[in-house]
């Protein structure tokens, strides 16, 4: 058994490095047993948020980085489609050109405003807290296709809600990300997003009412972001940082009564080199069990079913939040979207660049939903698009897909090109790849597990 640390062995130690160390005063009477314990429960609560401060960097406090979408309060358009070259977040949606926004609402919510849209076209801006959960939506599927007003409040707004606004939709955090997507027919129909683009607009409550301009909110103190270090014990300092805009919910008190004990408290700072061996070795190995168990979850997935969605819907299960921020970060709650795929063939070996594969879907058996589908190649282990000759990088119930005789329909997964391109979804040459299928609008009996995407098959040369 590891020994107790005594009061008087780390007071010693601070008289040593000075009065500016930070230490988990919890941890003076715990052994690293259970400060271990601890960083491996952390680091898992951490992981989605850290993912998610990665992204808020680059697109809101990075003005030098391509993601940079010009600060907060203000939409990003992409009006083209991703290609290769686009790296920002991983497995991206070659759906629908992505519309990107962060909100500050410290000091007053904001109102985000849509246009109608016709029958046929599918929209959504999903509404993401810095828990990374998704904690609203404004879509289709979700606020139908009329125009309207919606004000996006954080957690201590408490005013009347003006005239015109449809909804109130009220985040636990100060900071909220919206990631629109606005479905793409096809490539004559940019300009067509591109005009539906520029008709979502964010406008703070106080110009939307005419009212005089609040209070500025204090200046934040973001940490630096080093992805190299920043999931190794420097994930507490950011993450104390993070924790100063997440006030602490009820479902939440015990478990951050234990990370105090070592030393994650909102806006403390934390100073790994002020630690005891013993205790930073505990801390470390907490940190690689983290890790393993992590892994471990993101190779049992199948589907997204439990990984996406609210608070309530998660049900406090913090590994499948991690899982989700690793397998594909803002991923679409299941009412909205449905995601799944696989990176096996039909005879459990890996997916690989250079091998012939099919995936046939029977008769009556097409992937159900009422919006779309499409199936996305990524390589592995970047979950990135993969350059070919033609510039494809899904197949989608939108192409002129050819059926099989029997009404069925097979796509082709292959390097080099088929007699009959139609269904051809080009891989790469060589390396690992995995393929992902998304429904849009899935129907009740994905939701209820009761419709499967078929197995991957390899094709005999």
């Amino acid at each position: 058994m590891n020994r107790i640390f005594s009061r008087r062995r780390v007071l010693g130690g601070m008289g040593v490095l000075g009065g500016s160390l930070m230490f988990p005063r919890g941890l003076l009477a715990a052994e690293s047993d259970d400060g271990r314990a601890i960083a491996r429960e952390a680091w898992i609560y951490a992981y989605p948020m850290l993912m998610h401060y990665q992204t808020l960097e680059k697109q809101v406090l990075n003005p030098a980085a391509p993601e940079y979408v010009g600060g907060f309060n203000r939409f990003r358009h992409y009006s083209q489609l991703y290609t290769p070259n686009n790296r920002e977040i991983v497995t991206p949606n070659n759906d629908t050109p992505y519309s990107w926004a962060w909100l500050d609402l410290r000091s007053e919510p904001q109102v985000l405003s849509v246009p109608a849209v016709d029958d046929d076209r599918y929209y959504v801006h999903q509404l993401v807290d810095q828990y990374t959960h998704n904690f609203a939506y404004v879509g289709v599927l979700s606020t139908g296709r009329e125009a309207g007003n919606y004000l996006i409040a954080g957690p201590d707004w408490q005013g009347p809600t003006p005239a015109g606004i449809k909804a109130v939709l009220r985040s636990e955090t100060g900071i909220v990300m919206i990631l629109g997507r606005t479905g793409l027919k096809n490539a004559d129909d940019l300009p067509a997003v591109r005009a539906l683009q520029q008709q979502y607009r964010l406008c703070a409550l106080h110009e939307y009412t005419g009212d005089p301009a609040p209070v500025a909110a204090p200046a934040m103190a973001w940490p630096a972001w080093d992805s190299k270090t920043g999931l190794g014990l420097d994930f507490i300092a950011a993450l104390n940082q993070i924790l100063t805009l997440c006030p602490t919910q009820p479902s939440e008190q015990a478990m951050r009564a234990r990370f105090a004990r070592i030393g994650i408290v909102p806006g403390q700072g934390f100073d790994e080199t002020a630690l005891p061996t013993d205790v930073r070795q505990a801390l470390i190995a907490g940190i690689q069990d983290a890790q393993a168990q992590l892994q471990a979850a993101v190779g049992r997935v199948r589907t997204t079913l439990g990984l996406f969605g609210t608070r309530e819907a998660l049900h406090g299960n913090y590994l499948n939040r991690a899982v989700a921020a690793h397998v594909g970060i803002y991923g679409n709650s299941v009412e909205e979207a449905f995601y799944t795929g696989s990176r096996l063939d039909n005879q459990g070996q890996p997916l690989q660049g250079g091998r012939r594969y099919r995936l046939r879907f029977a008769p009556g058996q097409l992937p159900p939903a009422s919006e779309f589908w499409s199936l996305t190649l990524y390589d592995l282990p970047d979950r990135q698009l993969v350059a070919n000759a033609i510039d494809r990088y899904c197949l989608s119930s939108r192409d002129r897909l050819q059926r099989d005789v029997d009404g069925g329909l097979t796509l082709v997964m292959q390097a080099s090109a088929p007699d009959e391109q139609n269904n051809w979804l080009p891989t790469p040459a060589s390396g690992a790849f995995t393929l992902v299928l998304r429904l849009y609008g899935p129907e009740r009996q994905v939701i209820e597990q009761r419709w499967q995407m078929p197995a991957v098959e390899r094709v005999s040369v």
